[in-house]
C-alpha cells in the first residue's frame, strides 16, 4: 500500500521522540514502507489537497485527534481510507481503533491493515469523530491552548483559572429539540455530543467500545463546580461515573440545541470554534473509511433500537436542582 503521509510535527508525540521530515522518512524506509511524507510548512488545508490528488492508495495522518478530524473532514467525497499514525497527547481516536499507542508498533502495523468503515458526527454540517462540547468547557480548552509549552508557572496560572471559571460560572439556558428524547429547556454548565457512547469501566476513560452504533449521546451537565470535576473524574478512573447524579444521559439519532445567543464557543474534538446557533446535530452511520490494524478487535454495528429508556433523562431529579 501507497502512503501518503500528513505529518503535524508540532504534535505532542512528535515532539517529545524529536521526530521530523528526515527521521519520519527514516523510519518508514526501515520496515519498507512506500510513503511520501508531506511534513512542509505549508498550511494543513494546502496538504489536504495535495493528499486528495495524489495516487496514493490511502492518506495518513501522522499527529493527534485534531489532526485527524481536520483530514477526515477535507477528505469528504473522496475515495482514500485515512489512516493514523498516532502523535498526539490523547490519541483518543486510536485507543478506540485498536492502533498501538507505541510509536514501533503503530508504525509496523501499518504494512498490513485492513479497512473499516465507522461513524462520523456532524454539527452544523461540520465533520467530528470524538464529541462537541458548549457551556465553560469550551473557555477552559482554549486557555490551556494558550498556556501549552510555557513551563510549570504556566501551569499553576491554568489550575488558577479553571477553578475561578468553574467558581463563576452561570449556567446557560439551552433548549433541546429532538425526536428521540424529550423537547424541553435546560440550564446547564456543560452539554456534550459524541459520536456513540463512551464506556463505563475500570481506567476507560472517553473509551468508545463501538464506533458503529449509529447513535449520538449526549451528556448534560446541569451543575460543574470544582467538587463536581474532582468527583466525576475519580469516578471516571474508577468505572462507574454514569450512575452519576450529577449527569444526565440520553442517547438520540438527531438533536438541536438552542441558545439566546446567536453564536456560541463549541469544543469540537479538541479545537475551540465559533459556532451559529441553533446548532444542528446528526450521525452519519459507517461514513469514514479508516485503516486498522489486522490484529484489532473491532465490533460491527449493533443495529440496535433506541429504548425507551433512552428517549428520557436518566437524572430527572436532577432538574429540580
Amino acid at each position: 500500500m501507497r502512503y501518503h503521509v500528513i505529518f503535524n510535527p508540532n504534535s505532542g508525540t512528535a515532539l517529545n521522540l524529536g521526530l521530523n521530515h528526515e527521521a519520519l522518512t527514516t523510519h518508514f524506509a526501515k520496515i519498507h514502507l512506500d510513503a511520501h511524507i508531506d511534513g512542509g510548512e505549508d498550511s494543513l488545508e494546502q496538504k489536504i489537497k495535495r493528499a486528495a490528488a495524489s495516487d496514493a492508495d490511502a492518506v495518513l495522518c501522522a499527529g493527534g485527534d485534531g489532526t485527524f478530524t481536520a483530514i477526515a473532514r477535507g477528505l469528504r467525497g473522496t475515495d482514500k481510507p485515512l489512516g493514523l499514525l498516532p502523535l498526539g497527547t490523547a490519541n483518543l481516536l486510536a485507543r478506540d481503533l485498536g492502533i498501538p499507542l507505541k510509536f514501533e508498533q503503530a508504525l509496523a502495523s501499518l504494512a498490513e491493515p485492513r479497512t473499516v468503515e465507522i461513524d462520523v458526527g456532524e454539527v452544523n454540517d461540520r465533520l467530528f469523530l470524538h464529541k462537541v462540547v458548549i457551556g465553560v468547557i469550551p473557555a477552559i480548552a482554549a486557555a490551556r491552548e494558550k498556556l501549552r509549552g510555557q513551563g510549570s508557572v504556566a501551569s499553576l496560572r491554568f489550575l488558577r483559572y479553571i477553578y475561578r471559571r468553574l467558581a463563576d460560572a452561570r449556567r446557560t439556558a439551552v433548549a433541546i429539540t429532538s425526536r428521540d428524547t424529550i423537547d424541553r429547556i435546560e440550564r446547564i454548565h456543560a452539554i456534550a455530543v459524541a459520536n456513540n457512547a463512551y464506556d463505563e469501566g475500570w481506567g476507560k476513560i472517553f473509551h468508545r467500545t463501538s464506533l458503529t452504533d449509529g447513535v449520538l449521546t449526549l451528556y448534560i451537565l446541569n451543575r460543574l463546580t470544582v467538587a463536581d470535576v474532582l468527583r466525576l473524574a475519580a469516578e471516571m478512573i474508577a468505572g462507574r461515573w454514569q450512575a452519576d447524579d450529577g449527569i444526565v444521559i440520553e442517547k438520540v439519532r438527531s438533536v438541536s440545541l438552542r441558545t439566546k445567543r446567536k453564536r456560541v464557543a463549541a469544543m469540537i474534538d479538541g479545537e475551540v470554534e465559533m459556532l451559529e446557533t441553533p446548532l444542528k446535530f446528526r450521525i452519519r452511520p459507517k461514513a469514514l473509511r479508516v485503516l486498522v490494524p489486522a490484529s484489532a478487535e473491532f465490533r460491527p454495528a449493533g443495529g440496535e433500537e433506541l429504548a425507551d429508556a433512552d428517549r428520557t433523562s436518566l437524572g430527572l431529579a436532577l432538574r429540580a436542582s
